[in-house]
């Protein structure tokens, strides 16, 4: 239907049945989900994990000898507080590599994947509120010791150390974690969780492989439903730009599902977001299973209405030198937003630009 589907897209699909000989390649999505569900997952083990248990009282028994010292009780440890959380940025990475280059990806080898979708996620030292600033992956910047191209070509001839690197360029921030969750992950998660109902504001029917039709109102999706809900383009007049805003919807509703349904309580949840989200995910070096679970702690009392999703300033669409089609840089705009990120006063940003609802 109209122009063939790029190779990101044709990837993008569920694991193939049995004799299905067609190249797949996964599309990772809905990657601030995948993070939080992650730190929130890890929390909650820890929080659900049984404490070690303390010896049962003794029985009771004739006192002992006089002439036998009592023992000194062992003082037990005081647990070491952890420390005040502070502002922190995290870079969230989708590949549309499949399952086994995510290596190549980690260790900054250049390799046969491109950054499908990228995520920059801002939280306040006070954790009251989460920022997502997504990142058009056809944004035309300078990848450093590269040139000018598609921003998500970073991943593609460096690995996530230059994706990192081109976006802390772009945004002139520090990223402290840089974090890449694959497809199965993904349509996993949302399985585990028993579908997602997202709120469908512009209905649309899927143009790539098996149909969906996706009609205004309350969807509940499951896993192989909600990537061809994130996944599709070329329903849309404005493209990518839609297939974006759907990308939010989808991690709103998810953040949004397991604060009703109390995530952080339910053992059986829990165990299985772990279970399925854990083989998927990639992180960088500094990013250890006690960094997630700090994380998570601190989020813990972050309501998810307090999240805000936008897009990053854009200048429409062009042709590169070259001839690629890409998205221009809105410069003046980035900058505003990399002087509020540096100013700590992306709260009044988003205010002054009404962006509370998303762009």
């Amino acid at each position: 239907m109209g122009e063939p589907p790029d190779p990101a897209e044709e990837a993008a699909q569920p694991t193939p049945a049995p004799g299905d000989k067609r190249r797949r390649r996964t599309l990772l999505t809905a990657l601030v989900a995948g993070l939080l569900v992650l730190a929130i997952a890890a929390a909650a083990y820890v929080l659900s994990r049984p404490r070690a248990e303390t010896a049962a009282p003794a029985e009771t028994s004739a006192p002992a000898p006089a002439t036998t010292p009592a023992e000194t009780p062992t003082a037990t440890p005081t647990p070491t507080p952890d420390p005040p959380a502070v502002a922190l940025n995290i870079l969230l990475v989708g590949s549309d590599s499949r399952v086994n280059a995510r290596a190549e990806a980690a260790a900054g080898n250049r390799s046969d994947q491109r950054a499908d979708a990228l995520v920059f996620v801002h939280l306040p030292a006070d954790r009251q509120s989460v920022y997502g600033i997504s990142i058009m992956r056809d944004l035309w910047v300078d990848i450093p010791g590269h040139g000018t191209a598609k921003v998500n070509a970073g991943l593609e001839l460096g690995g996530l150390p230059l994706m990192t690197q081109t976006v802390e360029a772009l945004l002139n921030q520090h990223i402290d974690h840089t974090v890449m969750l694959d497809f199965q992950g993904f349509a996993a998660m949302t399985d585990a969780l028993g579908g997602v109902d997202v709120d469908v504001k512009q209905p649309f029917t899927t143009t790539v492989d098996d149909i969906e039709h996706f009609p205004a109102g309350v969807n509940r999706l499951n896993g192989a439903q909600a990537l061809a809900f994130v996944r599709e383009r070329h329903a849309f007049p404005d493209g990518d730009y839609q297939r974006v805003r759907n990308q939010q919807t989808f991690l709103k509703a998810v953040l949004a599902k397991i604060a009703n349904e109390g995530g952080l309580a339910d053992r059986d949840t829990v165990r299985k977001l772990v279970a399925t989200v854990l083989p998927h995910i990639t992180v960088d070096a500094g990013f250890t299973l006690e960094t997630l679970e700090r994380l998570a702690f601190s989020l813990r009392d972050t309501a998810p209405g307090n999240g805000v999703f936008f897009t990053l300033p854009t200048a429409g669409t062009g042709t590169s030198p070259d001839g690629q089609s890409i998205v221009l840089p809105d410069n003046a705009a980035i900058a505003a937003v990399a002087a509020a990120l540096a100013g700590g006063k992306l709260a009044e940003y988003v205010a002054a630009n009404r962006l509370e609802g998303g762009n």
